[in-house]
Formats: C-alpha cells, structure tokens, sequence
C-alpha cells in the first residue's frame, strides 16, 4: 500500500507526476482513498424531450445526427433519440471528439443543460458507450475529482476508474481495520475493506450508503478525537492561575450597570467565572453578533481578574478598535476605581513611560492595545488574563509571545469573534476550545433595514443619502475591490467609486468625504478613520477593511456595492457598522447587472432576516465551509476527503460523542482495545495546524 504510484500498471513517471502535482497521490494507499464526489447510474436515461435546463445533471442515450465543424476550436454534434433532438457542443479535444462520434453510432452523454438562443444543449458533455442491460448491477460508476492537466495528460475519468480498480486488487488483503471492533458495532458500521470497495464500485445504492456512513464516521471520528485529547492534554499540563473570588470592582461595575445583562451575557459570565476558578487554564472562544454585548462580558472577566491580583489585557486588531473598546471601557470602570490605559503603534514616548512603568509595578489593572502590547518593552507584573478581539487576525508567534509575559504559569486565554459560526463548523475550527455564545441581543437596539437594488436606482439612493446626511447623519459606501479587474470589469471598485461619490456629493456642496483601503498606509488609514468616526467626513467611501471595528454610533447608512461578491456572512459583518445609536438605520445592497439567480436568493436572504448565526449556517450550506467571512474561500485548515460539515452534521455530532466517550475511559489511549486508535492519530493527518494551538 505504501508503494510509489507510478509502479502502478497504467501510471508510469510522466502520469504519476501528474497524479503527485494536481491531487498529491503518492502511493497506492492515497489513491484508494480518493474518492468520487459524484456517481453515474448508468440506468437512468432522461429522453431528450424532458431535458430542462434547471436541473443540475442529466444523462440522455442519444444517435448522432450531424457533426458540424465550425472552426477548429468549435465542433457541433446533433443527436436524437425516440422523444427528440438536441445539441452537443465542444470547444476542446475537437479532433478526437469528431473522429470518434460518426454518424449513426449511439452514445450516452452526461453534463449539465444549459439554453442557448431558444435551444436547449451541453457544452462539453462526458461521453459513454450505451447501456446494454439497465438491469444489471452496478451500474453505478465513479466521478472523480480533475484538473484540466489531467484530462490534458490523458488523466480522464475512466482512466481514474481503471487505476482505482488495478489499486484496490493489489491492496484490499492488506487493508487492516483502524476502528475497533466495539465502536464498528455499536454505530453499526460496515468493515473497512467492504467499505473502500464499495465506496469507488458500489454492488447497488444500499452497498454505496453504507461505504459512504463507514467513511464519513471515520473521517469525523479522528478529526473530533485529536482535538478533544489536545484538550485533555493541554488541560493535564497547564495549571492554570486560580481565581477564586470575584471582588469589590466586579461587584462595583455591575451594580453601577444602568441596565440588565441578558440571559444570554449572565450564563457566558457563569462559564468564564467556573472556568478561572478550577484551576485549569481557561481557553474559551465567545462567539457574539455584532453588538450583542460581547465588550461588557469581557470587562466584567477583566475585573474577576483584577480581584485577584492579577492584570489583564486587551488585544485588538485595529487602532481604531482598540481606543473604542478603551473609551467604552473607560466608562464601565468609572465606578471602580481600577486603573486602565491604551498602548498602541502611535502612543508618544512621553505617554508610553508612565504606563509601562504602571504594567511593570502592578499599578495598572487593565491595558487596552493593539500588538503593542506583545513588544519587548512591556512587561507585566502579574498577567493572568489575556483577551483577543477576533483572534484570526493574529498569528501563532503573536500569541505565543504575550503567554510567555505570565507569572510562571499561562494567562487564562478568552477569544472573542462577532463572526458567527456554524455550529458544526465551529467544533471543528475551534474542537479543542470552550465555546460560549451570546446568542440575545440587548433589548432597545432597531432592526436594521436592509434592501435590495439594481444599478438603475442609484440616482434615488444618492438623494436618500442626501436626504439622511441633511439630517445629521452618516454613511459608509463599501466596495468589493481596490482598483479595476480587467476579468472582473463589471465588479465596482473602490477607486472609481470613491470618484463617482466625489461627484455626486461635491465638496462645494459642504459634502465632506474620506476613503479607506487595504492599500493605504497605516497613518492614512487611521486618520482618514478617524475622520468619519469623529464625525468630520459624511461619507466613508472603503474596502471592506471597515469589517471590523468602527463604532461610529452616528452612521445609519450602509451601502454595499456588488454585493453578490460578498459572503453572506461578510454582508452581516458590514451590516453590523450601522444601527448602533438610537437612529433607524438602513443596509443598502446595491446588485450588478450580471447577478446569478443563485446570488440574487443569497442577497434576498440578507433582507429577510437578522440573524447572523441563520445566515452563517445558510452561507455554509450555499458556499461551503471555507474562510466564511471573505470572498475568497481558503477552506479548512485540514482536509476532509468524504464527509461534509455542511451536509453531515448529524454524523460529526455521533462521532464527537463517540471520540468523548472513548477519551473520558482512556484519556492517553492506553488501552489494549484502544492502540489502533492511537497509531491512527500519530500518522498526524487530523491535527489542526493554527485554529487550536491558541496557548
């Protein structure tokens, strides 16, 4: 199994290359365990007359009428069966295809229909030799992932089955059982050789779903048991600081509160407060929409802290995020009398003396900052909390780095994101953490509106702006993109908007506008900031690096140009800058003119409901589950071969209980029943590379 690809029959040196480069098979055993993503049942024949163009895939068993050459990148080939005619189409390979679809002869095509000028074709259809006998068994074949390298290389499909049925003779004998005979029977799962068999050349439907739960239950089994004894060991190891008392300054700010904490922010509370408590180092992520009181829960943990003797700090990712969580922060410990200060990149020399020196002699309670706050320089004298605003904006050796600043032992670690997760999602991002959510928001706070629009009601939503901005108010104009993508020049971007803004709200006018992207220096992007939060720009023109962070209570107009570019989670993200003072507040998302169907539902989504962690779980299951929060979807920080977050969340659920029960009696795996278990984890394939080494 462990033999190089290319002594394979049919492989060799240039093949194996391939095979090595676009989809890293480097042995027998990694190709038998890639799978098909989709399967042909070689039974089923649509008659061309009932071909649509909505359906996803659609195979037809068709005569050739007509070849029809018309250039050399362009071959038209007519086919009919008993029920009609339709057209097949190909821009690629279109030397072989003609020679190999003559007259008279009888194919089955498969591919996706699409309508083109009143008439109903496929482009690029996979092309079989007919069904001879639809009643014979296996019938179901295997489609397997590709590149155009391979098919370039002579990779196709059926090249791919052939390999995978020379593999699985040479390998099925060795293949040993990785799961142990109690949890194979007490999940009713079938063995493994049946399994991978199965899995590439199903006897029937039943024979391919119970492949497929066998190997879905394995994947989701190892992933859930590698995290969870990364807790138990990370829980073993690190003694965490006690905190055993809550304080006078808790007590203070929350009898000072001028409103009731929701249900949701009191039971977060009770968590943090068991978890400082035990004895083990917390690691807790707390997931919160947008403004759902996330910064109260964090002060409140601070001050547990600081009744203990200890510091805390506050990371931010951002300038402008940190003086606004400093300034909220300001006002909740008025009643206290705990000492807090703000470090940032653009603390002067002369303010930065006195607030070292306070973070050296214990005198500070609570520093809020930026990654100033890891620098060489500063040193604490006692940090036992440290709290991250949206943890994945930094790295692994940032993190690590203020750990080391401790008393001896680590400081109790608390993640915040307002990047609602899906709840499959995140047990595999964050496995190993404890997640609290505050899933309430506080009573008081509008709905915001949001709409829809095409390009054509520009005009009126500029004399809408008007019309708020008369009215005291402001607005952010978010843009896709910097500057114009040749590939993508219907997609608005940042630059020409900014221009198109500048002429609709002259600064004649009295219209004062500013502009914010990833491409500005860090002093321009923080005074040009600064400027709209202050209130002395109408009109923040930006990228979306606005995601996080700017609190500006004044704003009540979000437009979002090319909004179909967004993640629906990202669209939340934004929506969530306006409707945090007391004005109603609206979300404008403006559609270009070539918007999918697909994407225009996604958009009505948005308008329907406010619900971020609704809209999380619906952008997993329109996108998948990558880097939820962009355009661009980086996928996970593993890979899963079979099962799906999005559609198996019901299987993880099974196999997570399943890896607990097993780490709750056999914690190191020590076990006699338990050894394939641990020879499986230490191939290291299942451990996550950045989401859970969080201390």
């Amino acid at each position: 199994m462990k033999n190089d690809i290319q002594y394979l029959p049919g492989v060799g040196p240039k093949r194996a290359l391939l095979l090595k480069n676009e989809l890293g098979i480097f042995t027998l055993e990694d190709l038998i365990h890639f799978y098909p993503f989709r399967y042909l049942d070689r039974s089923s024949v649509t008659p061309i007359a009932e071909v649509t163009p909505d359906v996803a895939y659609v195979q037809v068993q068709g005569k050739v009428v007509s070849r029809n050459l018309i250039n050399i990148k362009h071959l038209s080939i007519m086919v009919e069966d008993d029920s009609g005619r339709m057209e097949m189409v190909f821009f690629k390979g279109v030397k072989w295809t003609y020679d190999k679809l003559e007259p008279g002869r009888t194919f089955l095509f498969f591919g996706k229909p699409q309508s083109f000028n009143g008439r109903i074709n496929i482009v690029h259809p996979e092309i079989d030799n007919p069904v001879q006998d639809t009643s014979a068994r296996g019938v179901l074949t295997g489609v397997y992932p590709s590149t155009e390298k391979l098919k370039n290389g002579g990779v196709t499909g059926k090249v791919m089955c052939k390999l995978e049925q020379a593999a699985l003779s040479l390998c099925l004998g060795e293949v040993h059982e990785t799961l142990p005979e109690s949890i194979i029977r007490a999940h009713g799962l079938c063995p493994l050789p049946y399994a991978l068999k199965n899995i590439h050349f199903p006897d029937d439907q039943r024979a391919l779903a119970l492949a497929s739960r066998r190997l879905k239950f394995e994947e989701l089994f190892f992933l859930q048991l590698s995290l969870l004894k990364q807790r138990y060991v990370r829980s073993r190891a690190a003694n965490g600081i006690p905190m055993p008392h809550v304080g006078p300054a808790f007590h203070a700010c929350f009898g000072a509160l001028p409103y009731s904490l929701t249900g949701a922010q009191q039971r977060v509370i009770k968590e943090i407060r068991a978890d400082l408590s035990s004895g083990s180092q917390m690691n807790r992520l707390l997931q919160g929409d947008v403004g759902s009181g996330k910064t109260m829960v964090a002060v409140l943990s601070c001050l547990i802290a600081v009744g203990n003797g200890y510091q805390t700090c506050i990371m931010a990712p951002t300038e402008v995020l940190a003086k606004q969580h400093y300034a909220n922060i300001l006002k909740y410990l008025a009643p206290t009398g705990v000492r807090c200060a703000l470090l940032t990149g653009s603390t002067s020399r002369k303010d930065r003396r006195p607030i070292l020196e306070g973070l050296a002699d214990g005198s500070i309670g609570i520093v809020v900052g930026t990654h100033a706050l890891i620098e060489d320089t500063v040193q604490y004298k006692a940090l036992g909390l440290a709290v991250i605003d949206e943890q994945h904006r930094f790295g692994v050796d940032q993190r690590a780095t203020l750990w080391s600043k401790g008393p001896g032992a680590p400081p109790h670690v608390l993640v915040m994101t307002a990047t609602p997760i899906p709840r499959t999602l995140a047990m595999t991002l964050y496995g190993d953490l404890d997640v609290s959510i505050i899933d309430e928001m506080p009573p008081g706070r509008k709905p915001v509106q949001t709409m829809l629009i095409g390009q054509n009601r520009l005009p009126a939503m500029y004399r809408f702006m008007r019309e708020q901005i008369a009215m005291g108010r402001q607005c952010f104009v978010v843009y896709p993109m910097i500057f114009i993508n040749e590939k993508l020049e219907d997609v608005s971007n940042v630059e020409q908007g900014y221009e198109d803004i500048l002429k609709a709200f002259p600064l004649e006018e009295g219209y004062k506008v500013a502009i914010v992207h990833g491409q500005q220096s860090n002093e321009q992007k923080e005074f040009n900031m600064s400027a709209f939060a202050e209130g002395r720009a109408h009109i923040l023109v930006s990228t979306t690096v606005i995601e996080v962070g700017v609190d500006v209570p004044n704003a009540s107009v979000m437009v979002i140009r090319s909004a179909q570019r967004f993640g629906l989670s990202q669209l939340h993200q934004l929506r969530g800058r306006v409707g945090r003072g007391a004005e109603k507040s609206y979300c404008i998302l403006v559609k270009d003119p070539k918007t999918s169907r697909e994407a225009e539902q996604r958009l009505e989504l948005m308008c329907s409901t406010e619900d971020g962690f609704e809209i999380a779980e619906q952008d997993m299951k329109m996108r998948g589950p990558g880097d939820l929060e962009g355009t661009q979807q980086s996928g996970l920080p593993i890979s899963l071969g079979i099962a799906s977050l999005t559609r198996d969340g019901l299987l993880l659920e099974e196999a997570r209980h399943c890896a607990q029960s097993v780490l709750d009696g056999d914690p190191s795996l020590e076990k006699p029943q338990n050894a394939v278990l641990l020879r499986e984890l230490r191939k290291g394939k299942f451990e996550l590379r950045d989401y859970s080494n969080i201390s």
